[in-house]
């Protein structure tokens, strides 16, 4: 049952990007009255799962959910048909509009990708807010792995700012490290004090390349009591912090997380413990049985939220552009880091079965929205890209036309066409036989 939601949210978003692409090159081209021979959702080689023709239009459902289309009058796309060549230039194809309409018909796709994301993101501010975990709120610090402390992370540390620029939220500290063309210079507070740290672009490039980012840093888990259970534990009260634990004489520990006191009460079952207490702005000292079990008869607190940010109507608005402005910013530093040989970030690429494991196995609305608002970025900023074969490819020649005045000839446009579709295609082999890789056989 999870993997038919996820398969189901998978082309329900894939239909909204597709179609809202597609919808945006025939409105602009019907806009400037060019005729617009097909207008399809998904492919359509040998035959279409439903179509029907409205005035000179052509609309349907294609079977390879590869992408969609329109096809254009006048103009060398996907479908190689360059019948119209042979024949003169009628006023409503695209080759017979000025350049600065067929670049506007070009970009339109891209244009509007950008604009649902930014619809889905005021949407989503205004109905449910921003919802996001407080650096401020890690009082007790992060644990990190062998990986954090070799770069010279401690336990217990906790970010104050990176480069200067202050610590909101955990996905921040996650971006600015390992999205990066550049050293970082992080502070840390430890013990009261606060520590500045170098990072070397060398080490956060191979850590993310062994993908050492997955557990870099954890929530400490402090032992916050929550309520009492047990008449031996009386003593406690609800938002007392356990601190160490003393066993004897010369046994005694503390700046310990929740598991490992659990475990060390667990070897003293049956005994009694001194326990050192943080109650308010005072410490005490108590001493209590510890059960047969291995308890001392509490429930333990969990200390952490999450932080939701609320918009009205007209608040949500400017919060959706500025989440779509990061977005974006965040996937071109990412994008240019991918493409970097010497990073070997290019072995992260994934296909659409990577595209399909980012959807949870149960409904989400809030989440599905934010992820069809990414997939609607990544979607546009891949399409904006100047490779033949797609609206970028396109757009740059009609561009040189505007700066030159010089038509580029249907000749050169066929050769691009061909080179970027098998650019493209060896791309989707790539990726998707990665994902085969990892998902298959890794």
């Amino acid at each position: 049952m999870e993997l038919f939601i996820r398969i189901i949210q998978f082309f329900l978003c894939f239909t909204i990007l597709v179609g809202i692409h597609e919808l945006g090159h025939f409105v602009m081209a019907r806009i400037f009255r060019i005729r617009v021979d097909k207008f399809y959702i998904f492919f359509d080689p040998w035959f279409s799962l439903f179509k029907f023709k409205r005035g000179h239009t052509e609309y349907g459902l294609g079977w390879l959910p590869l992408g969609g289309y329109v096809k254009i009058a006048g103009m060398i796309d996907e479908s190689m048909d360059k019948e119209y060549q042979n024949n003169p230039v009628q006023e409503w194809e695209f080759r017979a509009k000025p350049a600065w309409k067929r670049f506007l018909v070009m970009i339109a796709g891209v244009v509007m990708n950008v604009v649902l994301a930014i619809v889905i993101y005021c949407g989503v501010c205004y109905t449910w807010g921003e919802s996001y975990f407080s650096n401020e709120d890690a009082r007790w610090g992060y644990n990190f792995d062998e990986a954090g402390e070799r770069l010279g992370f401690r336990d217990g540390d906790r970010f104050v700012s990176i480069d200067g620029e202050r610590i909101d939220d955990l996905p921040q500290i996650l971006n600015m490290l390992f999205i990066t063309e550049k050293d970082r210079t992080v502070v840390v507070e430890r013990a009261g004090e606060e520590v500045e740290l170098g990072l070397p672009l060398d080490s956060l490039i191979a850590m993310r390349q062994n993908k050492g980012f997955e557990n870099f840093f954890t929530l400490r888990q402090p032992f916050l009591i929550d309520s009492v259970v047990l008449p031996g534990a009386a003593m406690l009260q609800r938002g007392d912090e356990i601190v160490g634990i003393r066993i004897s004489e010369e046994e005694s520990y503390g700046n310990l997380e929740f598991r490992d006191y659990k475990a060390l009460l667990q070897l003293h079952a049956g005994e009694e413990v001194e326990l050192e207490v943080l109650r308010g702005a005072d410490t005490v000292a108590l001493t209590l049985p510890v059960s047969a079990e291995g308890t001392l008869g509490v429930v333990a607190a969990n200390p952490y939220t999450l932080r939701t940010k609320h918009y009205t109507f007209w608040q949500s608005i400017p919060a959706g552009f500025r989440k779509a402005g990061r977005t974006i910013a965040s996937y071109w530093q990412q994008l240019k880091l991918i493409v970097q040989p010497k990073t070997k970030l290019y072995e992260e690429v994934g296909g659409f079965l990577s595209i399909g494991s980012i959807f949870p196995g149960h409904w989400n609305w809030e989440d599905f929205w934010l992820k069809t608002a990414f997939l609607s970025i990544i979607l546009a900023v891949m399409n904006i890209l100047p490779i033949p074969g797609l609206d970028g490819g396109h757009a740059i020649f009609t561009f040189w036309e505007m700066i030159t005045g010089r038509k580029v000839s249907d000749k050169v446009l066929e050769g691009a066409q061909y080179v970027g579709l098998i650019l493209i295609l060896a791309l989707l082999l790539y990726a998707n036989g990665n994902d085969i890789y990892r998902f298959f056989i890794k």
